[in-house]
């Protein structure tokens, strides 16, 4: 009870009294301790959320550009969570508000008329029936992992759901829910549970299938393949009734969503990349959702191309293969496919990712050469060159027929993949240039020094990955339509950039040798029916080379069209060869098949500003002499080839045209002066089995012999070259084995005289071959001809 004053007290004594130093201490103390505890309250209050609000582990997903799933990984609890998604879809947050909080979007938390009608049904009912939840007090509830339902919980719930209003927009809490909210069986969240009962996003889902799983998080064990069906469709009906009374939806929607069934079972989850998968997660160990480049609907629509190929390699003997399509518009990686198959077990490698695998590139690195030959300069498209028995400092390459042609275009060296071509194509641009080119390009796996590589790196002597490239191929097809004469390298990728990311270097070529390099390669002869694709208007213009390893090991496809670049490899994970495994019949088949799948697309524009033209010779495609029928033809308008034709010359005949004359045997009038097309004698001796229409130069007329003028030397030597190293096996007797030496004559009936070191040796007529057994050392070989021709070769004999 409190003190009483008398009335007759003065206000000066109650002044005195009120203001007493005592007193007013004990109320300031008083004071400042309310206050104090009202912080200390408020403080606790405002940090008893707890942060983050869910520590649970997620699933590790892989989505497309669009966001639509290629696969998942379950969570380390065993659990598919999926990790937490941005936005609620439309249909199942109106079904859910409808289904367990219709006042969600208006109280703070806590519904008070829900409160006081849960708890009188409590107290009638002796027990806790309801527990008059919110939204926001089930998401706290789930953050807490679902504990006892007592009347401490139930206030807990209720003050952390008040802090979280306070921090959360209603869209956030409710983002929160869908994330967490429990599906049934190990399900957990919205978009787990819509890819596992439908099999699509949530964002696809069907009114129906949204009110279905807005009734399950309040009853998750609804959901069961045997038992309480019935219950559940009941309450989906009656869900999507009220939201019909509500004017969600039409009446035939309505009709229509109470006909639709319920999930049979869980649906498997996609798995449209599981390579891809596995080799982000490696490399992104501590990322959840893994959103990428690809497009599902594609990668979904190729998945049967590539079973079928795959089928059809099996069937062979060849287990594995590998496809990359790129979307060069932007260089995304809009497919791909690892392997052929996904399995863990095994022992032919299907889980590992061949598209990042090295492997020999076969001749797949052609076209670059023939780029940068063209581009520097250093031929033209048709230039020929030369195909016969060559050997460099003791390689000797050779193409895949086992065959020489003596010589041939350029261009046909390229589409015809000549290995012999090739090699001496890359002797003379250089092999140190052309592995820094390669380097420059994007091709990440060369360890080797230049000349650990040496002329085999044309030929497949250096590994390469699918990635590198395809990345190559589309750059090449990229160069053509840019508009600098030295485009910038652009890279793929398969994870979405923010903006487009280019190497730091520029490509070695300008679009003009690109363009003619992908002109070219149009004429690659196509397997099968695709052979007689010029005869068809549905074709589309590819252009696409294959490379095939040593040893049938490797076998590839790249190809471009107007707009997508794709790349295939196929062969056994364990390097084990086949017979059948080369690029044209096992790879290109499946490169094809995809361009069919990706559709037609308009062929590159061409880049006139960057191309000039040039008159060459019709027969060698060198700039024309005045002797040669010639042609205009397109090259780069930086490139400066200025070599006349070597081949074609001036040459008097008869007047029949039959014989060589000149003016000490015929007079001048009766003279017909032609031009020729003249090979060397090696390279004639070749080139003329595989060209009915070669005319060999006709031989003088026998007056005119004795006296004819110096003509070009008509002895050919085959083996050895000038300078050639030459190794003597040893036969298994432990014997010195022998070397065959090989020349040619332009005349079938001339007699050659072999000399070694000034020591006469032999004689040969018509098949000129003398087999030598030789000491080591430099040696020199002497030609002569009946008529007083010679030739001479040094060479070197290596030791043991």
């Amino acid at each position: 009870m409190g003190r009483s004053y008398p009335l007759t007290m003065t206000l000066a004594q109650y002044l005195k009294t009120m203001f007493n130093p005592r007193r007013l201490s004990c109320r300031r103390g008083l004071f400042w301790g309310l206050l104090s505890a009202l912080l200390l309250i408020a403080t606790a209050f405002w940090f008893s959320l707890p942060e983050p609000l869910f520590s649970t582990p997620y699933s590790t997903i892989l989505v497309d550009r669009h966001g639509q799933l290629l696969g998942a990984k379950i969570s380390a609890d065993e659990q598919w969570r999926f990790p937490e998604g941005n936005a609620v879809p439309e249909k199942f947050k109106i079904a859910i508000i409808a289904y367990e909080d219709k006042r969600f979007l208006h109280h703070l938390g806590i519904d008070p008329l829900a409160m006081v009608r849960a708890l009188t049904s409590n107290i009638r009912q002796n027990r806790i029936v309801s527990g008059a939840s919110t939204l926001t007090m089930q998401v706290i509830r789930l953050s807490r992992d679902h504990p006892d339902r007592t009347y401490a919980n139930k206030i807990i719930e209720a003050l952390l759901a008040l802090r979280l209003e306070l921090s959360y927009s209603k869209d956030d809490i409710l983002t929160l829910y869908a994330n967490h909210a429990p599906f049934g069986g190990n399900v957990v969240g919205i978009e787990a549970a819509a890819w596992r009962y439908f099999g699509r996003p949530a964002n696809e889902l069907s009114w129906a299938e949204a009110a279905t799983l807005a009734v399950l998080p309040n009853q998750p064990s609804l959901v069961h393949l045997n038992r309480n069906r019935e219950r559940l469709k009941a309450k989906r009906n009656a869900l999507l009734a009220d939201l019909y009374e509500a004017g969600e939806f039409t009446e035939i929607d309505y009709r229509l969503a109470l006909l639709e069934p319920l999930p049979e079972s869980p649906k498997p989850l996609p798995q449209l990349a599981p390579h891809l998968f596995e080799t982000l997660i490696r490399e992104q160990p501590h990322q959840y959702r893994i959103k990428t480049t690809l497009d599902a609907g594609l990668q979904s629509s190729l998945q049967s191309v590539m079973t079928a190929h795959a089928d059809r390699l099996l069937n062979q003997g060849i287990h594995n293969a590998a496809l990359l399509v790129i979307d060069r518009s932007n260089m995304d990686v809009v497919a791909y496919f690892g392997n052929s198959f996904w399995k863990t077990t095994g022992d032919q490698g299907y889980a590992i990712d061949l598209i990042q695998a090295e492997r020999s590139t076969g001749s797949i690195l052609k076209p670059f050469l023939f780029t940068q030959m063209i581009q520097h300069g250093l031929i033209l498209p048709h230039t020929l060159i030369q195909d016969r028995p060559t050997l460099f400092k003791g390689y000797r390459p050779e193409n895949f027929d086992r065959q020489y042609r003596g010589a041939v275009p350029a261009s046909e060296a390229l589409t015809r993949s000549l290995n012999i071509p090739s090699v001496r194509m890359l002797s003379q641009y250089g092999v140190e240039a052309f592995y820094s080119d390669l380097k420059t390009l994007g091709m990440t796996t060369l360890f080797r020094t230049p000349d650990g590589y040496g002329l085999p790196l044309i030929l497949g002597g250096a590994e390469g990955t699918l990635w590198d490239i395809s990345q190559m191929y589309a750059n090449l097809a990229q160069a053509t339509q840019s508009a600098q004469r030295r485009p910038v390298q652009r890279l793929i990728h398969v994870l979405p950039m923010a903006n487009e990311k280019s190497a730091e270097s520029s490509l070695p070529f300008g679009p003009g040798a690109a363009w003619i390099t992908l002109n070219t390669l149009l004429d690659v002869t196509r397997p099968g029916l695709d052979s007689h694709w010029r005869s068809f208007s549905s074709s589309q213009k590819i252009s696409w080379k294959t490379g095939t390893s040593h040893g049938l090991r490797d076998g590839w496809a790249v190809g471009n069209n107007g707009h997508y670049t794709v790349g295939v490899w196929t062969g056994n994970a364990t390097g084990v060869g086949n017979a059948r495994l080369t690029g044209l019949h096992a790879a290109a088949p499946l490169m094809f098949d995809t361009f069919n799948r990706l559709g037609r697309s308009p062929w590159l524009d061409k880049p006139l500003r960057f191309l000039k033209t040039v008159r060459a010779c019709d027969d060698d495609g060198y700039l024309s002499n005045g002797y040669c029928q010639a042609s205009n033809i397109e090259v780069p308008d930086d490139s400066f080839f200025e070599q006349a034709s070597p081949y074609h010359q001036r040459v008097h005949l008869d007047a029949d045209k039959l014989l060589r004359v000149h003016n000490q045997c015929e007079q001048v009038s009766r003279m017909r002066t032609v031009s020729w097309f003249v090979l060397p004698p090696a390279l004639e001796y070749f080139y003329q089995q595989s060209h009915d229409d070669y005319r060999a130069l006709p031989p003088y007329r026998s007056d005119c012999a004795h006296n004819a003028p110096m003509a070009a030397n008509p002895i050919g030597m085959i083996y050895p070259n000038e300078g050639t190293e030459v190794y003597i096996p040893t036969d298994l007797d432990g014997q010195t084995g022998a070397v065959v030496f090989e020349a040619v004559h332009r005349n079938p009936q001339a007699t050659l005289y072999w000399h070694l070191d000034e020591t006469f040796l032999t004689q040969t007529r018509e098949f000129h071959q003398v087999e030598l057994t030789l000491a080591p050392g430099w040696h020199r070989l002497t030609l002569v001809d009946d008529t007083g021709a010679s030739l001479q070769r040094r060479f070197l004999v290596l030791g043991e």
